[in-house]
């Protein structure tokens, strides 16, 4: 049986001497476990966990599937009209039961908590073994922007989730491993017998993650639909049409370049949420997966081709994509719809408009002079639609953090628009609901200033059993109605069929 590692007691306290986080990893054989299956035998019990995956690509995007559940501290933020601009209202709850609230910038607490703990640096780790999981919702952007506040909370959603997590299994595809990884918190404590406890208590966490990896799984019961699937818009084809004209007579008066206008699809739910995800990760596999278990009845899940920002060891990267044609039926209609989207003016130009947009909001937090367009617009396919993308790169500020990259590219301008503030103005008062987590972002980081995220699209919310499906397009000067609405309808159409084929095949 493979040893945990630090291997001793003596091992663990002398790299407790060294920070205030201090892994214990313990790797086992991959073969027979998939992170479905992984998910679904360690999550039963727990109020919320996360799976997040990466299934296209090669071993730099690919090589990790991590999962946890059990989050030692959620923060739970919901935008008031009654707090000061940039602040938030938080909800801490802890493990215990226990929870505190604070009005406060929610990425000022954020970056407290990370900033409290010195993460020991063991080699060999995956890029993720502690730390926090969660979401922002599109309208986090109030607490770095002032915008009106027109468009309707019709299902009160929390404006952000973050947990915190002390354990994970991170499953290396390449070496076919599985790394259980359970973290010590030493919280100032320097006497042996104080850090013995918190050691035991790590390797018995490491061993009853390793014994529920043994248990048989058990997916959620096959539920069949018996009536045709009935999807429902917040709002009309003619107010959608007519949309479109009123944000063609912004762009002309000079207003704004572009606006991001988007509808949600709504559906009643039959099947539980996790089977919609097997079937999204077969129908639709991506760049970033995620399975997030949020508490009560709520799950967000997603197949997101579209990083946001990722920060390792103040590298940054960005990536943004616009620019959609549909798949062909045939290799040789495949082929010539990539050659046709390569060469279509307006999507060029929509393109070339954003990665200036992506340039400008790296720039506000990168080394002068750092930012690089390290690929400009070559065409990434998936099972539904094949996009325009484009690489950034630059080197983050030592006087800023990951919070600050984030801050400054989001929401992404592939879902807002140029410029992004004015852009933003528009959709508060034309769409009709708000965004919730759409157009928002799905990530992690951790204690050593590290973070990667996505944004928030071909992504279903669930509560109860309703699900809510949101997709848009870029609106540019020369936009047919007619073709962006049918675009919004092709880009929710994964998610639509994992709906359909968890209550009907699974």
């Amino acid at each position: 049986m493979p040893p945990i590692t630090p291997s001793t007691f003596e091992e663990f306290l002398t790299l407790a001497g060294q920070g205030t986080v201090v892994p214990l990893v313990k790797t086992v054989m991959a073969d027979l476990l998939t992170p479905v299956s992984a998910y679904l035998r360690i999550e039963k019990q727990a109020g919320q966990a996360f799976l997040l995956e990466s299934i296209e690509g090669g071993e730099k995007i690919a090589r990790y599937s991590f999962l946890g559940c059990s989050p030692h501290r959620i923060l739970r933020a919901r935008n008031r009209q009654d707090v000061p601009q940039g602040c938030t209202a938080i909800t801490i709850e802890r493990a215990d039961g226990g929870s505190e609230e604070i009005v406060a910038p929610m990425i000022d607490v954020l970056r407290d908590m990370m900033h409290r703990q010195r993460p020991v640096k063991v080699q060999g780790l995956p890029p993720f073994s502690c730390g926090a999981v969660g979401y922002f919702g599109y309208d986090a952007v109030r607490w770095f922007e002032q915008l009106p506040d027109e468009a309707q909370d019709d299902l009160g959603l929390d404006t952000a989730i973050v947990m915190f997590y002390s354990s994970l299994l991170a499953f290396d595809h390449v070496k076919h491993q599985i790394h259980i990884i359970a973290n010590v918190f030493t919280d100032g404590a320097t006497d042996a017998g104080s850090l013995r406890e918190k050691y035991i208590a790590a390797c018995s966490e490491i061993a009853r993650l390793e014994a529920s990896l043994l248990v048989p799984v058990e997916p959620p019961p096959a539920v069949r639909r018996t009536e045709p699937l009935q999807i429902r818009s917040n709002m009309s084809r003619e107010y959608y049409l007519s949309c479109i004209e009123r944000i063609k007579e912004y762009i002309r008066a000079g207003d704004v370049f572009q606006v991001v206008f988007s509808q949600r699809f709504e559906t009643d739910l039959v099947s539980h949420p996790f089977q919609v995800y097997r079937s999204l990760r077969v129908i639709n596999p991506s760049p970033y997966m995620f399975y997030l278990k949020l508490g009560g009845d709520e799950t967000l899940l997603g197949a997101s081709p579209e990083m946001l920002v990722r920060c390792n060891d103040g590298n940054l990267e960005y990536r943004p994509i616009a620019g959609t044609h549909p798949r062909g039926v045939t290799e040789a209609e495949d082929r010539q719809l990539e050659e046709n989207l390569k060469s279509d003016e307006k999507e060029k130009a929509e393109h070339v408009m954003l990665v200036d947009l992506g340039r400008n909001d790296l720039g506000r937090v990168s080394e002068y002079g750092s930012v690089r367009v390290a690929d400009l617009m070559f065409v990434e396919k998936f099972s539904h639609v094949m996009h325009l993308v484009s690489s950034l790169t630059s080197r983050l500020r030592g006087d800023l953090d990951c919070f600050d990259a984030l801050a400054a590219t989001f929401p992404a301008g592939t879902l807002s628009g140029a410029p992004k503030v004015r852009a933003m103005e528009i959709i508060d008062q034309l769409e009709p609901t708000r965004r919730g987590a759409y157009a928002g972002s799905v990530m992690y980081f951790d204690y050593s200033g590290n973070l990667d995220s996505c944004i928030v699209l071909r992504t279903m919310y669930s509560r109860g059993k309703k699900a809510y499906v949101q997709a848009g397009g870029g609106i540019v000067a020369d936009s047919v109605p007619d073709t962006e609405f049918t675009e919004t309808v092709n880009k929710s159409r994964a998610l639509i069929r994992a709906i359909e084929m968890a209550e009907k095949e699974l």
